[in-house]
């Protein structure tokens, strides 16, 4: 029998929920109460489970817990995980994404924050260094904020050392170098809020993912527009046909199996609700070419929105696919998206889940 922990991050704590068959789920007691948990990593990597979270507290400010033990206990690195250097005259106001690396690459995990900055860790999360080929890129000055904030919020590293880094406002940055240089990768992207000809960056993306079998695939959704890239981000193609809306946050790729998407449209842009208050989940098997929709176990009226990191895939067979919404309801699938049953109610605003198989 398996277990899978599914972490649920919110504007005021983080709930551990846990199940054996992804449908009736056990939900911890808050941990971090009255902080925001706007990230979450669980590292599964070389046979034991960390789980990493982000927490910005009104009076402390920002720092990285990590728990080895499943949440019984949690521990803060010396002098915290992630300061700036002093030369920078920065500091962090919010850690956006904790995304362990490859198998290949234990030890190895990646930050995103805001101020817009990414970050390598080479001992599992306990303390990172700052990536100055981002941070000192000659274009850092002209990247403005979304409605969020500043933010490096997705980090999608590759086969070898790629790493794509997604940003609002700013849009996709690759490197090739293992982030120690950057170019921006947004022909095609749309930036209907600048003048045309679409410029070479600027551009609000709002949430990337990689195809866990074409590696050089990239979805993308955008600030108004849903794409693909055949060519590791190069180019961009509109795959928004057949979608209520090409607004939203959401952005998941299947991790064992090409062309299988999901995402989670709503109501642009000054609304920002489900298309109709209906929550509903949008699938493509077929890399965006078609989508059909989702909603059988969600509710019929729902007119809070999900977040970019507000939802999950795990690495079960099949997938469970995880949502939290901004009304503090949180939602599992285990069958792919099909059907989806309640893991928790009246939560606060849900920032961020992920979910992992623990045992």
């Amino acid at each position: 029998m398996t277990t899978t922990l599914l972490a649920i991050g919110t504007r005021k704590g983080l709930w551990l929920a846990t199940s054996d068959d992804r449908r009736a789920w056990s939900l911890s007691r808050p941990h971090f109460l009255m902080s925001e948990v706007p990230s979450i990593g669980i590292d599964t990597r070389g046979g034991r489970t960390r789980l990493m979270t982000g927490i910005r507290s009104e009076h402390w400010g920002p720092t990285v817990f990590h728990s080895d033990d499943l949440g019984a206990s949690w521990t803060e690195p010396e002098n915290g995980a992630i300061r700036f250097p002093a030369d920078t005259g920065a500091a962090v106001e919010r850690i956006w994404q904790l995304q362990p690396d490859a198998a290949d690459r234990p030890g190895v995990v990646w930050a995103g924050c805001e101020p817009i900055s990414v970050w390598r860790s080479t001992d599992g999360g306990e303390h990172f260094e700052l990536c100055r080929g981002l941070w000192d890129h000659p274009h850092r000055s002209e990247w403005g904020a979304g409605a969020g904030g500043s933010a490096a919020h997705s980090v999608v590293p590759g086969p070898d050392a790629t790493v794509h880094v997604a940003m609002s406002t700013g849009g996709v940055y690759r490197s090739r170098d293992g982030a120690a240089s950057w170019i921006p990768r947004n022909a095609g992207i749309s930036a209907y809020f600048m003048p045309d000809p679409a410029p070479e960056f600027g551009q609000c993306v709002h949430k990337i993912a990689r195809d866990a079998v074409v590696p050089t695939r990239l979805y993308a959704q955008n600030h108004h527009g849903v794409y693909r890239s055949e060519d590791d981000g190069d180019t961009w193609t509109s795959i928004a046909d057949g979608l209520p809306s090409d607004f939203g946050f959401v952005m998941l790729a299947h991790p064992h199996r090409a062309g299988t998407v999901w995402v989670v449209p709503l109501k642009a842009d000054g609304e920002r609700i489900p298309p109709g208050g209906r929550l509903a989940v949008h699938r493509s098997d077929d890399a965006g070419s078609t989508w059909r929709e989702s909603t059988a176990g969600l509710p019929a009226r729902d007119f809070n929105s999900v977040l970019r990191d507000a939802a999950a895939v795990d690495t079960a067979d099949p997938v469970g696919v995880y949502l939290g919404t901004r009304g503090g309801d949180v939602y599992a699938s285990a069958d792919e998206g099909e059907t989806f049953t309640q893991v928790a109610d009246h939560l606060p605003d849900v920032l961020c889940v992920r979910a992992a198989v623990v045992g």
